[in-house]
């Protein structure tokens, strides 16, 4: 698109952290603020029942709203959270361990002893790493829309990721931080969102980005895209990836230098860049649930299009 001409009618506004745009009958609004009081801390936690990350950024959401049906779609922190495992973790949670926590036990314990050695499992009453295998959620009556597994052999079903790299205008932009944690000085977590409208379409990327120093790396992505062709559809795709610590160090381009094992661009192509068998298989042998990728389509009710 290089001609203002072709540019679709639109309307954006700005009102105390709310950035809002109306276009090709959608109305959608990213709200970014700043983390919360201890006031609100307080609440959140009391109705999550696990101690919050250190920045959490408890008002912040994406809300995509289509005007003529009244389907919306909504990413935002609590809910984000609410993904968060609460209690011991079992089989399929993706329970992590810190590097250090074998050997820390091993030195405590005489070699030369009969006794076993312990056992070293995640024994937090909630998942520490903050892994959220969260996709945003309807926040309307769901039966405007109706969802159903991609057909691969679909154009219409996939992402068209040559139309996302043209250099197209961006109409309206948003990166909404939900929540990031240090992990008490063991790597990171972090959970952000962002949204690109474009003259054809809608591009939202949530992810979710772990790293925990010298065990593992983890991903999860969740795209949705919408054409303005095509008022009454939406691909979405969900895909998690997990390895170890090393097999992602291994694509550093300088040795000493480990600045971009903290770059959330440069970890994520690193996981797709490793086999499928290994990064969407056996991981980081954690029995993480939310390994692979699917991808659905959601289809408005015929008497909601546009």
């Amino acid at each position: 698109m290089s001609s203002s001409a072709s540019l679709p009618p639109h309307n954006v506004t700005e009102d105390d952290g709310v950035r809002t745009i109306d276009v090709a009958g959608w109305t959608i609004s990213a709200t970014t603020k700043a983390i919360v009081t201890a006031s609100e801390s307080d609440a959140l936690q009391k109705t999550l029942g696990f101690p919050l990350p250190e920045m959490t950024f408890g008002n912040n959401s994406l809300v995509l709203k289509h005007s003529a049906s009244g389907w919306e779609y909504r990413f935002d922190t609590h809910e984000a959270l609410k993904c968060v495992k609460n209690g011991e973790l079992g089989e399929g949670d993706g329970g992590v361990k810190v590097g250090y926590a074998d050997a820390w036990l091993k030195s405590r314990t005489d070699p030369d002893s009969s006794s076993p050695m312990p056992k070293t499992v995640p024994t937090k009453p909630y998942d520490w790493t903050y892994t959220s295998a969260y996709a945003g959620h309807c926040s309307s009556n769901p039966d405007i829309a109706s969802s159903a597994s991609a057909d691969p052999t679909n154009p219409s079903h996939t992402i068209p990721l040559a139309e996302l790299t043209r250099p197209d205008p961006i109409l309206f932009y948003a990166e909404i931080p939900l929540y990031e944690d240090e992990l008490h000085d063991n790597g990171s977590s972090h959970f952000v969102v962002r949204i690109r409208v474009m003259p054809q379409c809608i591009f939202i990327l949530s992810r979710f980005i772990l790293r925990v120093d010298g065990v593992l790396f983890r991903t999860f992505d969740t795209r949705i895209y919408h054409s303005f062709v095509n008022s009454s559809c939406l691909v979405k795709e969900c895909s998690g990836w997990e390895a170890p610590y090393d097999k992602v160090k291994q694509f550093l381009p300088g040795r000493h230098d480990l600045s971009p094992l903290t770059d959330a661009n440069f970890i994520s192509k690193s996981l797709t860049q490793l086999p499928k068998s290994l990064a969407q298989g056996s991981g980081a042998g954690t029995g993480w649930r939310a390994l692979g990728i699917t991808t659905d389509i959601i289809q408005l009710t015929s008497s909601s299009q546009t």
